[in-house]
């Protein structure tokens, strides 16, 4: 089904969509020369989005102004090979709303929010807040669950009543919860896409059903991603586990350079992404880049990986 609001693509949205990096220069400036290096690198691995501005790529940390600069580059190399979906959490609507506009004048095919992530909302609040975003918006909306970090959960239930508006057309679960994937499954519509956050988890969430991934790792080997979703969505089971073992391999040695912080992901992307040449190692405040030792490893990993 063509999506109403956007030509861009169809519903629902199906394959891996990277949670890509915002690539930084020293002084946080947006480095523009290997965003463009990146995005070519992720769009020959095959993938079917962007998704812009997340958790992965720094999105709370970064300044207004970095943003709409972001969302303006991407949407121009981009030029409409693939959507972009542009992250507009924020605890302020009219911020969010303000780069919701942006992100619609440069051409972005959807946005996307987690709950606002100061004060605590309960289902009623949260809904209603939804509600009144979806009413504003220019473009469609996915919503984000990821409560690890806004502490507050979207439920089965606002879920339910969100995606019943017409302009939410999907959903992010970066819970882990695969019970509540399968209790809301089979009451949402076909076209409602679903998507999950945790790579371990993509293999069986396409097989069970779901439409595809925001992995991170897609931003180092697009194409081992968008390869474990087409094996999931055609249904070979023997090739999902095999390619959601290589994916295990991934995680185990790049998100845990850190130890097993909430930030270590995103070091070991960054730093594998700057072992490859294709973009720095800066990270924008309050997170810091790792050391030479950190290097060594990611560098004896990536030359002894196989895919």
């Amino acid at each position: 089904m063509e999506n109403s609001q956007s030509s861009s693509f169809s519903l629902p949205l199906r394959g891996v969509i990277p949670p890509m990096v915002t690539p930084l220069n020293e002084d946080y400036s947006l480095d523009t020369e290997s965003l463009e290096k990146l995005i070519h690198h992720i769009l020959e691995g095959g993938v079917k989005g962007l998704f812009i501005l997340g958790t992965t790529g720094e999105g709370p940390s970064l300044p207004y102004q970095l943003r709409h600069e972001m969302v303006q580059e991407v949407c121009r190399i981009v030029a409409s090979r693939v959507p972009v979906l542009v992250c507009i959490t924020d605890t302020i609507f009219s911020e969010a709303i303000g780069l919701a506009h942006k992100a619609h004048e440069a051409g972005a095919a959807a946005v996307v929010t987690a709950p606002p992530y100061y004060f605590p909302l309960n289902a009623t609040d949260l809904y209603q807040y939804i509600e009144q975003m979806a009413a504003a918006l220019p473009l469609p909306l996915f919503l984000y669950n990821i409560p690890s970090h806004t502490k507050t959960a979207f439920s089965d239930e606002t879920i339910l009543k969100a995606a019943k508006l017409s302009n939410v057309i999907g959903y992010k679960d970066s819970t882990c919860d695969m019970l509540g994937f399968h209790r809301l499954h089979p009451l949402l519509d076909v076209n409602f896409t679903q998507l999950i956050g945790p790579e371990e988890l993509l293999g069986e969430f396409v097989l069970m059903g779901g439409h595809g991934g925001v992995s991170g790792g897609a931003n180092v080997f697009p194409k081992l991603y968008t390869s474990l979703c087409q094996a999931a969505l055609q249904g070979d089971i023997e090739k999902v586990v095999k390619l959601q073992n290589k994916v295990g391999e991934v995680s185990a040695t790049l998100y845990s350079l850190d130890g097993q912080s909430g930030t270590s992901v995103l070091q070991g992307i960054k730093l594998a992404l700057s072992v490859m040449g294709i973009c720095q190692e800066h990270l924008a405040p309050p997170l810091r880049q790792l050391g030479k030792e950190k290097k060594n490893m990611v560098e004896k990993f990536l030359n002894a990986f196989n895919f």
